[in-house]
């Protein structure tokens, strides 16, 4: 049966350096000639061409993405440091980007390295995405209402909470406090309800390959102080330059790529008055920061849901040997 390793968790615990070095061990084998993985971002920021500090994409200087000769995949990869890496540049950053065309993305990409007898590791902490791999969403494929979007694109968020509550209170009440607040979630949730597309909400089908999930966590204190960290080398590196590169190239800050984590926090800086640049600047960081801390509550909540998952806490030293044992048991049963 075809195998799909998944690792999955909250920012900043180091999921992609956890799968480089899976897919090179199992590339190593026990004898040196076993298949390797190629690694498959879950990561709704990184999809971005020209956002690559801000999102974590670490590439390596001057690296360019490259295509597969014997592929019919339109889509490339990087190739860092000898593994494989999909699911980063697909798009502009002023083309919109939905659930449903990510997850026939990366099941064409996944589909490919399968073709290939390689092991696809899908890497991310975007939950959503994982599970329109994994399992399916039906109304990933609910095409966007430009009439409800307009319509409801000047309502509060309280207005927006009204409507969907009188339309679909199940709904409501199944979402958590973070999309209960969001505009553009709540239309999503507007939008599905209004469609003329039937859905049926019964438990997916059985996929037809096997799933190894493997979480990242730790203590707050620690992840907390990983974000940080992460966030002031971000800017230490060019992070800045990179979004004024992106207004220059005519991106604007009602594009979606501008409002994902880490970018909208900075609008206000880019707009302000000379004057005040100093405290603004100041409070874009502490905004950041503040974000990620947040946003990496929320994909903890969002993955502790789902019993499949084996957790490792990587303050433990020996957390890698640990996954490593599993993973090869896994892999060669």
């Amino acid at each position: 049966m075809r195998k799909l390793l998944v690792i999955c968790g909250p920012t900043a615990t180091g999921k992609t350096e956890l799968g480089m070095y899976l897919a090179k061990m199992l590339a190593a084998g026990p004898k040196g000639s076993g298949p390797g993985g190629e690694i498959v971002s879950a990561d709704s920021r990184q999809i971005y061409k020209g956002m690559d500090i801000g999102t974590g994409k670490d590439l390596p200087k001057k690296s360019k993405i490259q295509k597969l000769q014997d592929s019919k995949l339109e889509y490339g990869f990087f190739n860092i440091t000898g593994v494989r890496m999909w699911g980063y540049d697909i798009v502009e950053p002023n083309e919109d980007f939905s659930v449903a065309r990510y997850i026939n993305t990366a099941n064409l990409i996944i589909k490919d390295i399968w073709r290939r007898n390689k092991l696809p590791i899908l890497v991310g902490g975007t939950g959503f995405y994982i599970k329109g791999v994994v399992d399916g969403i039906p109304t990933a494929s609910v095409p966007k209402s430009l009439r409800i979007r307009e319509k409801f694109k000047d309502k509060l968020v309280k207005e927006l909470q009204d409507v969907l509550r009188k339309f679909d209170a199940k709904r409501f009440a199944s979402m958590n406090e973070s999309d209960k607040n969001n505009p553009r979630r709540l239309v999503r949730a507007i939008e599905i309800y209004k469609s003329k597309y039937k859905f049926e909400y019964k438990k997916h089908s059985e996929p037809n390959f096997n799933t190894l999930f493997i979480g990242l966590t730790t203590t707050k204190q620690i992840l907390d102080r990983r974000i940080e960290k992460r966030v002031r080398n971000r800017l230490q590196v060019g992070f800045e330059d990179e979004i004024r590169n992106l207004l220059k190239a005519g991106i604007t800050w009602d594009n979606q790529a501008m409002q994902a984590l880490g970018y909208r926090q900075w609008q206000e800086f880019f707009t302000t008055s000379a004057k005040s640049v100093r405290n603004q600047r100041e409070f874009a960081i502490e905004s950041w920061i503040r974000s990620e801390k947040q946003y990496a509550k929320r994909q903890l909540i969002w993955f502790k849901k789902d019993n499949r998952i084996k957790w490792f806490d990587i303050k433990e030293k020996d957390y890698v040997v640990r996954v490593e044992k599993l993973v090869r048991e896994w892999h060669n049963n």
